[in-house]
């Protein structure tokens, strides 16, 4: 279940943390507070092939999840079963084997 924000952390790593940085420091205002961070997260995915893949597949679902955020700033929590649908989603989508895996060189004999 975990997929899609492994692949987030892994290649956005430090934008991730900056932002939930700031929003567990700004709980009455992280939304307007931490809005640039959430917008480098949003650059940094934006270029990530499987991150991409993920958004076209799986844009309804997120979609969602985004306007259950907007209409439950101050009770997120209420968000959850949006998160659950867009990460099985995420979890299906899968780019061509050439891709995503790098041959290793094979050893000398």
């Amino acid at each position: 279940m975990q997929a899609a924000l492994e692949v987030t952390a892994r290649y956005c790593g430090r934008e991730l943390e900056q932002y939930g940085q700031c929003v567990t420091a700004k709980p009455e205002s992280w939304q307007r507070d931490c809005h640039h961070l959430k917008m480098s997260i949003a650059r940094c995915t934006s270029t990530h092939p499987v991150i991409r893949q993920i958004r076209q597949a799986c844009a309804e679902p997120f979609e969602a999840f985004e306007e259950c955020l907007r209409q439950n700033e101050s009770a997120v929590g209420n968000c959850a079963e949006h998160v659950r649908r867009f990460l099985q989603c995420a979890e299906q989508v899968q780019l061509p084997q050439s891709s995503t895996t790098v041959e290793a060189p094979h050893p000398a004999s």
